[in-house]
């Protein structure tokens, strides 16, 4: 919590006032019992009107003062509490955008989102309170303690048997239920991921007729849930009756007190009033601070676990000195080489790459094929350095990818992922993700060369048709194709198409590449698929099996040599009486 702390520096002002803001309502609070026995005493007892009316405005005044102060107080602490939060979700998305894929992997997307939303949210309410009642609760605890002494010190010796008595029941119920509290966040949480799952994987329930049995799922985490939320509550319902019960005790023991002492003529009766008054508000004080300790509580694990992603350190570091221009140098005829690269993702068993070696000459297209979890994907995301080989080094132009800054490398290549994902907006603010200062005619060349142009045109508004979030309002194909547009409009030196033409048909499929290796760019292409006709024409084919590269060469060569992309093109082809 400590290190979060850095994103208050900015609100010192505010961190100062709004607390002494509260201090001076707590002080103008604990004037009231005194205003109101001078009342009783003057005013009531001796039946002067005049003075009973002066009081009253006094105590009209002390309330409106007190009410001032605490409005002030509660708006620099929310200034400071609100500001605290939006700097601490600036730098905490910034971080995680600082992230490789394999830290957010192993951190999990539904881990950092809850960070970013619900655990800042706790953090700050718990800023929020602090800044309020922090001072206020002891203060008025102590405050009306010391002035029941200036009252009567025989009678406060009751106050001096009673706090303890109340911290004792309030703490303690108070340590007993915090654990329980941590638990039931823990149970949250996971009701959270249930339903997170079957929001956004509603299709699939619906698809697969497992609605009964997701309910059945919910409510069980959500009865568990309950139970226990029920058990602690219990144990916290125990707070109000006890510290009733002793409070009331304390106030007959006042009364009976005060009555022995004003007969005897030691305190009046107004005082004896003033005295019940402190009782009430150190009960009130203290209630409110067991509260707070409890929010600062749940604030404090929020904070940490949001600690827990700052400390997540990027895995990613360019061996370039930040902020010095990067010279590549003379461009060879090599576009990327492989040497002898081994990956093994984190926390992985095995090798999910083992020595891939081969390099690309500029302008070539490379067919990467092969079965599922064969590699494929593990290569294309090594040459943008979205993971880093753990053996072995991967080039671009001759250098190595660490020597770049991150931003260089990934400027020269168009990545297009397996999933395609767009993003809330216009198409041409999607196409501008690829590159910003994009002119009109720049768009209509990517869209016509991605094979999108017919569709886009066809659209009513044209580049200012709306996407829905995620591409919902579009079909496979049409997502796939303005995914390639938008990797195509930055013109990129190296277009990674990773199984991103799945979902075309096989026309479109063709003309894509046909348009692609037509580009006067002479793009180096990696194309990643499952389909031997969408990689049989590439100047090379990898055909990779188990991590390992299984043949290298032309497809005529790899008929020849290679039986497993014999396999993969036979079950395509041959079953379906087709001929290459």
């Amino acid at each position: 919590m400590r290190n979060l702390l850095v994103y208050l520096k900015d609100y010192k002002k505010e961190t100062v006032l709004a607390p002494l803001f509260k201090m001076l309502e707590a002080s103008f609070e604990l004037l009231v019992p005194l205003v109101m026995a001078w009342m009783i005493d003057q005013g009531i007892s001796g039946k002067d009107r005049g003075i009973i009316f002066q009081v009253g405005l006094i105590l009209i005044s002390l309330g409106v003062i007190g009410l001032v102060c605490s409005i002030t107080a509660q708006f620099f602490a929310a200034k400071a509490a609100v500001g605290f939060a939006a700097k601490l979700k600036h730098a905490l998305f910034a971080h995680i955008q600082s992230l490789s894929f394999s830290e957010m992997d192993t951190i999990g997307t539904s881990t950092l989102i809850t960070r970013m939303t619900s655990d800042v949210n706790q953090v700050q309410s718990g800023v929020n309170l602090v800044l309020r009642l922090f001072l206020r609760s002891p203060f008025i605890v102590f405050g009306a303690m010391i002035m029941a002494f200036t009252i009567d010190g025989k009678a406060a010796m009751i106050f001096v048997v009673t706090i303890p008595l109340l911290c004792l029941v309030v703490f303690g119920i108070m340590l007993i239920s915090m654990p329980l509290y941590k638990k039931v966040q823990a149970g949250l949480d996971r009701i959270l991921g249930i339903t997170r799952e079957n929001l956004t994987g509603a299709r699939v329930v619906r698809a697969f007729n497992k609605e009964e049995t997701e309910i059945l799922r919910f409510k069980e985490g959500n009865e568990a849930l309950t139970g226990m939320q029920m058990f602690v509550g219990k144990i916290s319902a125990l707070m109000n009756p006890v510290t009733y019960i002793i409070i009331n005790g304390a106030v007959i023991a006042l009364i009976w007190t005060g009555a022995v002492r004003v007969e005897n003529g030691y305190i009046t009766q107004g005082e004896v009033v003033a005295l019940v008054n402190y009782m009430s508000q150190i009960l009130v004080e203290l209630i409110k601070l067991a509260n707070l300790i409890i929010t600062v509580t749940k604030a404090f694990a929020c904070a940490n676990r949001i600690e827990g992603v700052f400390q997540t350190r990027p895995g990613l570091v360019s061996l370039a000195e930040p902020g010095e221009p990067f010279h590549e140098g003379e461009k060879g005829e090599e576009a990327v080489s492989f040497q002898h690269v081994c990956l093994t993702y984190k926390n992985a068993g095995a090798e999910s790459l083992t020595d891939i070696h081969f390099t690309v000459k500029k302008g070539q297209t490379i067919g990467i094929i092969g079965g599922t979890g064969s590699g494929k994907s593990s290569i294309v995301n090594l040459i943008p350095r979205f993971y880093d080989a753990t053996k072995g080094s991967v080039k671009v132009n001759g250098i190595d990818v660490k020597e770049y800054p991150l931003e260089e490398l990934r400027s020269k290549i168009g990545m297009v992922m397996q999933k395609a994902v767009l993003f809330k907006g216009t198409v041409r603010e999607n196409l501008l993700w690829g590159k910003e200062d994009a002119t009109e005619e720049e768009m209509w060349r990517a869209l016509e060369i991605s094979q999108a142009k017919e569709f886009v045109e066809g659209k009513k508004d044209g580049l200012e048709t709306l996407v829905a979030q995620g591409g919902k309002n579009l079909s496979g194909g049409q997502k796939q194709r303005l995914t390639i547009a938008r990797a195509l409009i930055r013109k990129p030196e190296i277009l990674i198409l990773d199984d991103s033409a799945s979902a075309l048909d096989f026309a479109t499929d063709a003309r894509l590449r046909k348009a692609i290796r037509e580009m006067e760019e002479g793009l180096t292409v990696f194309i990643v698929s499952q389909r031997a006709s969408s990689i049989q024409y590439a100047d090379s084919i990898i055909v990779m099996d188990d991590g390992e590269i299984a043949g290298i060469g032309t497809h005529e060569e790899l008929l020849e040599t290679c039986g497993v992309y014999r396999e993969i093109y036979d079950s395509q082809f041959k079953k379906e009486g087709r001929v290459s």
